[in-house]
């Protein structure tokens, strides 16, 4: 199904937040294993507004189905790098709508000054991987042990992108 891409407001924190912890409880694709507590995550996505970073959320039926954004990195020499955080909700996957997340908030990244976006995609996750290289990005690295699930570990890929 086709969702609507649109920049972050406050009106969309309730939904972000539960689409959040329905992905991080599915125990693939993020580094946590729920979404944090309603006030944390409330002022996380408040200080992404205020810092005008690059973050966009999939929206179906003007409910939020996913979201992607490029925060910062820390340090003044890494300044200019970006890291990416998507997802969707399972059943708007393979829709195109990851894509038109991504292109939003890379493009956003772009205006903002960005030279390089990174992510981190265990290997295992064979999909996010085929999206990622679709839209430019390269396998710069493995990292063995990256994640720790339920006393099994995965690899991860360290993936990069560069503006052109």
């Amino acid at each position: 199904m086709k969702a609507n891409i649109a920049p972050l407001r406050e009106e969309h924190f309730a939904e972000l937040r539960e689409v959040l912890d329905a992905v991080a409880r599915e125990g693939r694709y993020l580094a946590f294993l729920e979404a944090p507590p309603v006030a944390d995550a409330f002022a996380f996505y408040r200080s992404i507004i205020e810092r005008d970073c690059p973050h966009f959320v999939a929206l179906a039926s003007e409910r939020v189905v996913g979201w992607c954004d490029v925060l910062p990195t820390h340090g003044e020499s890494r300044a200019h790098v970006g890291n990416l955080g998507i997802g969707l909700l399972p059943e708007f996957r393979g829709s195109g709508n990851g894509a038109a997340l991504m292109s939003a908030a890379i493009d956003r990244a772009w205006e903002k000054g960005f030279t390089r976006i990174e992510l981190t995609v265990r290997t295992d996750n064979v999909r996010a991987k085929r999206l990622y290289e679709r839209l430019g990005f390269l396998v710069e690295g493995t990292h063995r042990r990256a994640f720790l699930v339920a006393g099994e570990y995965f690899d991860s890929f360290s993936m990069g992108l560069l503006r052109s």
